[in-house]
């Protein structure tokens, strides 16, 4: 067993999954910036980074609230990221919040409207996540704008340094299967475009659902 009951195997299986979600984007600049609202205050993190490295102009913090992030955010996620980016240094006159979406599909919705609020019509978009989201994100952002042109951007991290960022080896887990679930259902539901899912992906997948991690799995 490794640290936190997790097998070697399992283990393996995971940066798998945690591989598969990341979709390596070639960063560049774009016209504008949505940082999608989430239990991860490192989208906030990275997003100051990549603003500063003159990657957008804008950005849009979306999120209100769900059952995982009340607690830590209750004022809402886009809020508390935009706090936090203004306090890295961030001008505030860079940031717009959205403040309504409870999915990804309505961050991406919401944060267009509130762009064209302001007159701002982007062309491209930098999509900023967690590290385990980027591919759903994605796919999501090309079904309900499929016009823009989508960059996608997280922290750079490994597994591990993300697991010890949380502190939950499980619950991390639990995360990277959820969204693998999704990026498989959601586009029979009209949530997303389809995205090839490799074998050895849909293996690690089972094996893991089969050993127990499945606390954010659909129901």
């Amino acid at each position: 067993m490794t640290q936190d009951g997790i097998t070697a195997q399992q283990w393996r299986e995971a940066e798998t999954i945690w591989n598969y979600h990341q979709l390596g984007h070639e960063l560049r600049a774009c016209d504008a910036a949505i940082g999608l609202g989430s239990h991860d205050l490192g989208v906030a993190t990275v997003t100051a980074e990549l603003h500063q490295a003159g990657l957008f102009p804008v950005v849009v913090f979306s999120g209100g609230n769900s059952p995982t992030t009340r607690a830590r955010f209750p004022r809402g996620e886009a809020a508390h990221y935009r706090e936090h980016a203004v306090s890295l240094g961030m001008p505030q006159d860079a940031i717009l919040v959205e403040t309504q979406a409870g999915n990804t599909s309505q961050n991406i919705t919401f944060s267009q409207a509130v762009l064209a609020e302001h007159g701002i019509r982007p062309r491209s978009v930098l999509l900023i996540c967690k590290p385990y989201m980027q591919r759903r994100a994605f796919a999501t952002c090309r079904r309900a704008w499929p016009e823009v042109d989508v960059v996608c951007a997280s922290e750079p991290l490994r597994l591990l340094d993300y697991v010890q960022s949380i502190g939950d080896s499980a619950l991390v887990i639990d995360m990277l299967i959820g969204d693998l679930q999704r990026i498989i259902e959601y586009p029979k539901k009209g949530f997303a475009i389809e995205q090839n899912v490799p074998t050895e992906v849909l293996t690690a997948y089972d094996h893991l659902v089969r050993s127990g991690f499945d606390s954010r799995l659909l129901t």
